[in-house]
């Protein structure tokens, strides 16, 4: 029985049959129907999954990522559709360039995006490195976003599904990259791709997607840190905007900027949110929520895949925020009117319309109002 659906397009020029196509496999249902859509083509596949980590809850739980039953999953699927499949330890590589960055940002007073680490490190740099050492013409992976051949070369823009859009974790990916990189599932919704998962007979049609952090299977973040580094759970002063002392807190890896939860400093007349995190004095600064409201940003390490772009563009500040009109002064972004919750470490992802610009990450914001702290 032939599918019932569209073949999304792997942009290769000349006959398929003479193309070879590497697919990143982490086991999931979106990565193994990228791997049965492009053994459809009749190009010559290969599935690739990088072990990541290999400890604890992590390796057995569904739903997780490049680990114990995903690989066996990633393994299960290309034996049903008949391609290679091949198992590379990066467990070392992604301690060291994920993990342990994980670590270090929370203990400088910053968020993380580990995933966003992830992309530009392992899967985005050695993954790379592994499909041109097999002699593929692309790169194939299961991330819900849209490569378009623009006028003056590949383009990123969002997935045309907004719930599943993952555009914000890939700002990084650098022009080469996106020159060598296929995201065939960029145009469908989710529920589709597991009909065809199930229509293919896929054994992941009905298998729970991943949680953002891989490593961290049972959310305990604050656990992960304190492995790795020891004085992760040091105290300090809780103090407000206005200089006082407000109370005492058991460790800055609890908090992030916005949190309104945790802070246990009761009696106060008015909510208080964290405003701050100062690493060095290992103080949590707070205050109402309009203390929250910043006017701009210092970007870091800026990749801009904009070309020469100049027009209005919009700015989104966490995975989950609308993107907000903006503009960008050199490394500065600015707001047109005041955002909240603009945390350090986190990434401001630029765009213009559905296309990705670029992004950088967070180095430092602007408050929109005074502060006596």
């Amino acid at each position: 029985m032939q599918p019932q659906f569209q073949l999304p397009q792997f942009q290769l020029s000349g006959p398929l049959a003479e193309r070879r196509i590497v697919v990143a496999m982490s086991g999931g249902v979106d990565s193994s129907v990228v791997a049965a859509l492009a053994a459809k083509t009749g190009a010559e596949v290969i599935g690739v999954t990088l072990q990541l980590y290999d400890h604890g809850a992590a390796v057995g739980r569904t739903g997780s990522c490049c680990a114990g039953q995903d690989i066996r999953d990633a393994r299960a699927v290309a034996d049903r559709i008949g391609i290679a499949h091949y198992v590379f330890d990066y467990e070392t590589a992604f301690r060291d360039s994920v993990i342990a960055d994980f670590a270090d940002e929370y203990m400088a007073g910053r968020t993380p995006i580990p995933c966003v680490k992830c992309n530009m490190g392992v899967k985005f740099t050695d993954l790379f490195q592994i499909a041109r050492d097999l002699g593929a013409d692309c790169l194939a992976t299961g991330h819900y976003v849209q490569r378009v051949e623009g006028p003056h070369g590949a383009e990123l823009h969002r997935a045309t599904d907004p719930a599943r859009d993952q555009s914000y974790f890939l700002f990084a990916t650098t022009q080469a990259q996106l020159d060598y990189l296929r995201f065939p599932l960029g145009g469908l919704p989710k529920p589709m791709v597991r009909e065809i998962a199930a229509e293919l007979g896929l054994s992941v049609a009905l298998k729970p997607d991943s949680q953002d952090i891989c490593f961290v299977p049972d959310g305990d973040y604050a656990k992960i840190v304190r492995k790795l580094r020891p004085d992760a759970d040091e105290g300090g002063d809780i103090v407000h905007i206005d200089g006082r002392v407000l109370g005492r807190h058991k460790g800055m890896i609890h908090f992030t900027v916005g949190q309104r939860k945790g802070l246990d400093i009761g009696g106060q007349p008015d909510p208080l949110y964290v405003v701050r995190l100062d690493a060095a004095s290992r103080r949590v600064i707070v205050g109402p929520r309009a203390a929250l409201a910043v006017s701009g940003a210092v970007l870091s390490d800026i990749n801009w895949l904009g070309g020469d772009f100049t027009g209005p563009l919009t700015a989104k500040v966490r995975s989950m925020a609308k993107p907000v009109p903006s503009r960008l002064e050199g490394d500065r972004l600015l707001f047109d009117a005041p955002e909240y919750g603009v945390a350090p470490g986190q990434a401001a992802v630029l765009y213009a319309g559905e296309r990705i610009l670029g992004g950088g990450w967070i180095a430092s914001t602007q408050a929109a109002m005074a502060e006596a702290a």
